[in-house]
């Protein structure tokens, strides 16, 4: 009985996080459609989409400070939240083009979803230790690819984005009601709400002080490849075909790089139960990093080369980023688990919204192969990071 509602739980949980996680990149998505209809300068822009981090990083701070996962039921916080989500970013439909109000409402929205990504991972966790790895690989494949459907909409709406955020706001409400059906696992009152101790342990124990460097050396490339990835991807097509089948298959580039992200952390979480966590890591960021520079080397050359090398590095970005977590988690004491693993998140989303915010006026400055080239020193720096974890374990 316990192994079905297991499995019934984590797997509404998985679409519902899925659904919710689908508003991170709808405004990435349609950048190019809006700005030219709205003139948005690119200062406002790099704002719509780093705006999500900003409030994403309030919002879990204080949840965690709060305690209001524990002290209410999560899967109602995760339902108001994703419903609320949503309803912002439905209200970008009716403000100004790239004002206040609509950075406000990305803001906002992050925030909001500070509710779904770590009260879903809150959730995962209390089902399951042995099997922690395969849990949040399963989580995380969902949230990568419910962030890659955006791309998705929007390649298939065309320039018309708002059928792109009216479909998104509408996945996530549903997602939100879907949650309500999920159940809690035996060790979910084995969370607690935010303890100061943690910020001490952080640094102290380290283990969970590599698995931290790690994590921000991956956030480093992680959120700057997510949310400009489709915009670097067109100006290199660019080079050989028209200007609107490049920015075309843009989109298209950075749904398939990110949605073929989300069963490689299924698959990572399987191994990472069998070999280790951190074996499973250093080997996502060494993927990745090569990846990165050969993408920067082969930009503006053949385009079915340049795609093929952004899809290896999409696939591996990704699996590594649930396995810091529960190398956190497993070298964790149980009643300061959930602190640390927020101030991890809360952490690594921090770096993304100056790498997010900074990567398009870098390329502006010095041109996308070398900004490419230079997402290579997050993974670089997470391996250096993780190695001694490795030899720890052996």
């Amino acid at each position: 009985m316990l192994n079905s509602s297991k499995n019934f739980s984590i797997t509404i949980l998985v679409i519902a996080e899925m659904a919710g996680m689908i508003l991170w990149f709808t405004t990435a998505a349609v950048l190019p459609d809006m700005a030219r209809e709205g003139m948005i300068s690119e200062a406002r822009q790099a704002w719509l989409s780093s705006g999500v981090q900003a409030g994403f990083v309030v919002g879990a701070l204080f949840i965690a400070i709060t305690g209001i996962a524990d002290r209410f039921d999560p899967r109602r916080v995760f339902f108001l939240s994703a419903l609320c989500a949503a309803i912002a970013n439905l209200g970008l439909l009716g403000v100004p083009l790239g004002g206040d109000l609509a950075i406000g409402l990305r803001v906002f929205t992050g925030a909001m979803l500070a509710g779904v990504y770590p009260i879903g991972m809150k959730i995962a966790f209390g089902w399951g230790t042995k099997d922690r790895g395969v849990l949040v690989g399963l989580l995380v494949g969902g949230l990568t690819l419910g962030k890659s459907l955006p791309y998705l909409l929007a390649f298939a709406g065309g320039a018309n984005w708002r059928i792109a955020i009216a479909a998104t706001s509408a996945i996530a409400a549903i997602g939100g009601i879907m949650v309500l059906a999920t159940g809690l696992g035996p060790g979910h009152a084995h969370v607690v709400r935010f303890d100061l101790s943690s910020i001490k342990l952080a640094w102290t124990n380290r283990n969970i002080r590599n698995a931290y460097l790690g994590y921000l050396g991956h956030m480093w490339e992680l959120f700057a490849f997510w949310a400009w990835i489709a915009a670097a991807s067109s100006v290199s097509y660019a080079h050989t075909i028209s200007q609107h089948d490049a920015e075309s298959l843009g989109k298209l580039t950075a749904f398939l790089s990110i949605a073929l992200g989300a069963p490689a952390c299924i698959i990572a979480g399987i191994w990472a139960d069998r070999i280790g966590k951190a074996e499973v890591t250093l080997a996502a960021m060494a993927i990745s990093g090569v990846a990165a520079i050969l993408t920067a080397v082969s930009f503006g050359g053949p385009v079915w080369i340049t795609l093929g090398l952004i899809l290896i590095w999409g696939i591996a970005i990704i699996p590594d980023s649930a396995q810091f977590s529960a190398i956190v988690a497993d070298n964790a004491p149980a009643h300061l688990s959930g602190s640390l693993l927020t101030l991890q998140t809360a952490l690594g989303f921090t770096l993304t919204i100056v790498t997010v915010q900074l990567t398009p006026i870098a390329a502006a400055a010095f041109g996308w192969p070398i900004v490419l080239a230079a997402l290579a020193l997050g993974p670089a720096a997470g391996i250096i990071a993780m190695l001694p974890l490795r030899r720890a374990r052996a």
